[in-house]
């Protein structure tokens, strides 16, 4: 099945726009208020959220795997593509699992998606450093994942009802 340029066009767009958020995120120092080393706000995942909503769960995967792929050659951090990547499938796995659930909204749908990119993050972790040591940081990443959960998610709510599907966009 090949991908139209259209809608080609559409993950590269949304991609450069994650890429820019997660750079940007960087720049924003989270951990003076929540002193966790390497805890961001998640600012990429309101893409994550908008291609789940309004495109398809293929292109939001694509979209993901680009952004990590990217993130971390352009930061340098090649090690950092394991806990991006591990966090942000199990984050859009999870959103697109309860977005099927008419009872959830995007905002309890977020927080969900952060606390399971902080659990694929501790699980990377683990495989890493080859033991559970990691556990011990869980706890506080969830606690945190509720209030950064909040905040992309009700910015997600005015992007996907405010923002039109990029195909009704008249050219």
């Amino acid at each position: 099945m090949s991908i139209s340029l259209r809608r080609l066009t559409r993950c590269a767009v949304l991609t450069a726009l994650a890429l820019a958020l997660s750079v940007a995120e960087g720049l924003v120092p989270l951990t003076i208020i929540f002193p966790l080393p390497g805890l961001r706000l998640g600012l990429a995942n309101l893409v994550t959220v908008y291609a789940l909503c309004r495109l398809s769960g293929r292109e939001a995967l694509l979209i993901l795997i680009a952004r990590c792929l990217l993130g971390s050659l352009l930061g340098g951090n090649l090690m950092a593509l394991a806990f991006s990547l591990t966090g942000g499938l199990l984050a859009l796995a999870v959103m697109a699992l309860l977005l099927r659930l008419s009872c959830l909204s995007l905002f309890g749908v977020s927080i969900a998606g952060a606390a399971a990119h902080n659990t694929g993050q501790i699980l990377a972790a683990m495989v890493v450093l080859g033991g559970t040591a990691p556990l011990v940081y869980l706890p506080p990443l969830l606690f945190c994942s509720l209030v950064t959960g909040a905040v992309t998610g009700g910015v997600s709510i005015l992007l996907v009802h405010r923002v039109p599907a990029l195909g009704d966009i008249k050219s």
